[in-house]
């Protein structure tokens, strides 16, 4: 038997049943209730006969358990979720007036240790399962009688260094839970293989590359990654990515002051993203606790930068920011909670390529 349903497409679920006549179509019915209605106990599932939910039973819909459920002034809600071993890793749902958004976590940690992020800054314990990832959207759907349409994977974690779960999740999510995979987004530190990867898969998901500067000096302090694969290359495969898929990219942008809001560096960035249908997406730093005694820009170095840009017909946005009172915005996801990374090995790390 599977560790729980909520990861199981349809078909696997069906398998599950064995030989009964009717596991193609119960199959169907059991996914219907998992993924359509958010279901995580089979008391729920009343049209399901008896005998085949206590045959089920040994199975868990989910094993996902909430440590803290946190609420924002301005509507966003926070879970921070585990699986019984007290390793935290969070989730955002973000209501707009127009459609409901939610941010996942494709890892528990992270290994890339880019040096404004405060998940980077904790360390890195394990990857999630396929079930783990959607079984957040489940949680938070649970939350709201509104349905979440769209999906970012911005949350804790490298989406790229899990990449076969990731894309296991985002399967699910469209064929058992019907969200359409031009509502989903996977943002990257740049892992070049990767996108490399992702770009043959045949789904027209939105890529988004985390790229705070256009120039190699930069980019080095700001992300370790940058020293395997530089600028140019990891802008090149998003432009790839973008002619293989026909979808727009984003280049997001934290804006951390006299660091990377430089008009120099504006000027590059604009040369840099020529060519190509994507957008430029501003995001002003939030604070994080590090060594590095990054800061905010004040306004008026944000809207400099952001008109050098509009001058040079970039495409320009700037990130709605929310939840800023639950520590749930950009860049400050940190799986706030006693006992977490536990069991975490201190210099763990994954292997930035695929073998």
């Amino acid at each position: 038997m599977a560790d729980t349903l909520c990861g199981l497409n349809r078909e696997e679920i069906a398998r599950l049943l064995g030989n009964r006549k009717d596991a193609e179509w119960r199959g169907k019915q059991i996914a219907h209730h998992i993924y359509g209605r958010a279901a995580d106990s089979y008391d729920r599932m009343n049209d399901v006969p008896q005998d085949l939910r206590a045959m089920l039973s040994e199975t868990p819909i989910t094993n996902l358990q909430i440590a803290k459920h946190l609420k924002s002034s301005d509507g966003v809600e926070k879970l921070l979720m585990h699986t019984g071993d007290n390793q935290v890793f969070e989730c955002v749902l973000l209501p707009y007036k127009d459609r409901v958004s939610c941010c996942l976590s494709s890892q528990i940690g992270c290994p890339m240790g880019c040096k404004f992020c405060a998940t980077g800054l904790g360390g890195f314990d394990r990857n999630l399962t396929p079930g783990e990832i959607v079984g957040q959207y489940l949680a938070l759907q649970r939350l709201t009688t509104r349905r979440i349409s769209h999906v970012v994977f911005m949350g804790m974690g490298e989406p790229m260094l899990n990449l076969q779960n990731l894309i296991k999740a985002m399967r699910l999510l469209h064929d058992e839970v019907g969200l359409s995979y031009r509502h989903l987004t996977v943002s990257t530190v740049g892992l070049v293989p990767q996108i490399r990867e992702l770009a043959q898969e045949g789904m027209p998901i939105h890529l988004a590359l985390s790229l705070h500067s256009p120039l190699d000096s930069v980019r080095n302090r700001l992300m370790p990654v940058n020293h395997k694969w530089r600028v140019r290359e990891v802008v090149d495969a998003m432009r790839d990515y973008a002619r293989i898929t026909g979808r727009k990219v984003t280049f997001e942008y934290l804006l951390i002051k006299e660091v990377n809001d430089t008009p120099e560096q504006a000027e590059a960035l604009s040369k840099l993203v020529k060519g190509f249908p994507n957008v430029v997406n501003l995001i002003p730093f939030n604070y994080v606790d590090t060594e590095q005694g990054f800061r905010r820009p004040e306004r008026a170095r944000v809207q400099a930068f952001r008109r050098i840009l509009e001058a040079r017909r970039v495409n320009v946005t700037e990130r709605q920011e929310r939840g800023h009172d639950i520590a749930a915005a950009c860049g400050q996801l940190a799986g706030e909670h006693k006992g977490k990374f536990a069991r975490r090995n201190k210099g763990s790390a994954l292997p930035l390529a695929s073998s």
